[in-house]
């Protein structure tokens, strides 16, 4: 089924309030400016699913029905499923200026366990997959938005789950019932929640022996019972909820939480990993190389349109693109750098017995780094170009542009190029400013991890002893020139 932005607004006003900030229940985040320039843009994506003219870019036929489906709501089975993921996200970060937390990670999370459980049950005899394709089914038929909830608490990060003072530092299983379970913990920095209707739920690392209360996976409704969900401060809050008018209000927007399980029960056929500590692990690593290999084309369509915002600025400053140039095309190839590598671990993947297919672990992980770095400096030259107004954050606000007393003089002193407005100037640069330096950033160094896993899986998936035989061998050295390993 489809589901138009309308449909989704008035089933996202129906959920249970569940969510807070400040200290206060948000009623109706569909209106409530916290919430509302997030859930505006997810409505968006559903009506660009039945716009004819990106359609094909925001729905697929379904592997599992044939029918017509929204593209985050199935199983990737193919190359051309993972390269429509990436076209979608880059294609929605220059309609909506943000990254989609409920059209990208619990999709992400259902594709990755979608081949872990087809293992456990070969293993053990379960029936987890039989219960996530039914879901998957489910999901498809309400064309519902999923956020993904991974990282924990964590606590000490010296110690494992286990190990830990407070068992809620982990989501895990606090009692095990005959129709379901009852969890409780958190899950924390999840992205995406407030425009969500359900949250998957996976492990954030892999488990031993021992903790196998911790070795859980399932999925919520967003106003489950017995579930809380605090917004987390954003760099852009205290301008986007106190002066939320006119030029100052944030037309795009993305949310980030914190989610307490206090005694949530989960049905059975909504558990789909449930002890299993040796494959605990293997979750992350699935999720992660669908998720790296794409972001690549998330922060290049961020790329896109902070490129349009500076060469705008410039331009409404009276400046040609000439001087800027060398600056633009260096931002330009590293969008395209980003993309091209998510493009390129895709095209080296393979499928999993189970159908659903997974992009090359190296080169996704490798696309983490230059993920972590090069929007960065895009970014960076971004403000360059455009100027004090937009680094030093040193702009007036829309009250007092507009003030019967003094605004029409303030706003003459932001009179950019002739043909241009004053208020076209501060427009762009708010924008870019939202862009660069304030909540607009997709989480870039941290997002979906951290760069530091990539490097670490680069370096335990190069053959480094292999690429030195090549050398070897051209230079005619007979000396096997291994490193000897430390007793």
């Amino acid at each position: 089924m489809l589901k138009t932005g309308a449909q989704y607004l008035e089933e996202m006003k129906a959920m249970r309030p569940n969510i807070y900030k400040y200290g206060k229940l948000i009623e109706d985040p569909t209106t409530d400016p916290i919430t509302a320039a997030h859930i505006k843009n997810v409505a968006m994506w559903y009506d660009r699913s039945c716009d004819p003219a990106t359609q094909d870019l925001y729905t697929t036929t379904s592997f599992l029905t044939g029918e017509r489906a929204h593209r985050w709501n199935t199983i990737m089975t193919k190359p051309e499923d993972l390269v429509g993921n990436m076209d979608m996200k880059r294609d929605g970060y220059r309609a909506c200026g943000s990254c989609m937390g409920p059209c990208c990670a619990g999709w992400v999370i259902m594709n990755a366990l979608w081949s872990v459980t087809y293992d456990m049950d070969k293993e053990y005899g379960t029936d987890y997959h039989e219960r996530l394709k039914k879901f998957a089914m489910f999901a498809e038929e309400k064309a519902l938005s999923l956020a993904g909830a991974i990282t924990d608490g964590k606590g000490n990060r010296g110690a494992g789950a286990g190990a830990q003072e407070d068992p809620d530092l982990y989501l895990h299983v606090k009692e095990q019932r005959p129709d379901g379970i009852i969890i409780s913990g958190f899950k924390t920095q999840i992205c995406g929640t407030a425009g969500a209707q359900y949250v998957l739920c996976m492990p954030t690392t892999g488990m031993k022996p021992g903790e196998e209360a911790y070795a859980l996976a399932c999925a919520v409704p967003r106003d489950v019972e017995g579930l809380t969900i605090i917004e987390a401060r954003r760099s852009s809050d205290t301008r986007a909820e106190s002066e939320a008018e006119g030029w100052d209000g944030i037309r795009s927007g993305t949310t980030a939480a914190y989610m307490i399980f206090d005694d949530v029960f989960v049905p059975t056929e909504h558990v789909f990993m449930n002890g299993e500590t040796k494959y605990s692990g293997k979750p992350i690593g699935q999720f992660s190389t669908i998720y790296r290999s794409c972001i690549g084309a998330c922060v290049a369509g961020q790329g896109d349109v902070i490129i349009g915002a500076a060469l705008g600025m410039a331009r409404v400053n009276g400046l040609s693109a000439k001087p800027f140039q060398d600056r633009l095309n260096q931002m330009a190839i590293h969008n395209e750098t980003t993309y091209g590598m998510g493009l390129g671990s895709i095209m080296k993947g393979k499928n999993h017995p189970s159908g659903a297919f997974y992009p090359n672990g190296l080169l996704a992980h490798a696309n983490k780094v230059l993920v972590g770095t090069l929007p960065y400096e895009v970014k960076r030259m971004a403000v360059d170009i455009a100027g004090g107004i937009v680094e030093t954050g040193c702009m007036p606000s829309y009250k007092d542009l507009t003030s019967p007393i003094y605004g029409e003089k303030l706003l003459s002193a932001l009179q950019g190029a002739p043909g241009t407005k004053p208020e076209d100037r501060v427009k762009m640069a708010r924008l870019l400013e939202w862009l660069t330096i304030g909540g607009g950033i997709p989480g870039c160094m941290h997002g979906g991890g951290s760069p530091d896993t990539g490097k670490l899986v680069v370096r335990l998936s190069t053959k480094w002893d292999q690429y030195v035989d090549y050398a070897r061998a051209l230079a005619d050295v007979e000396a096997p020139l291994k490193e000897e390993k430390k007793k």
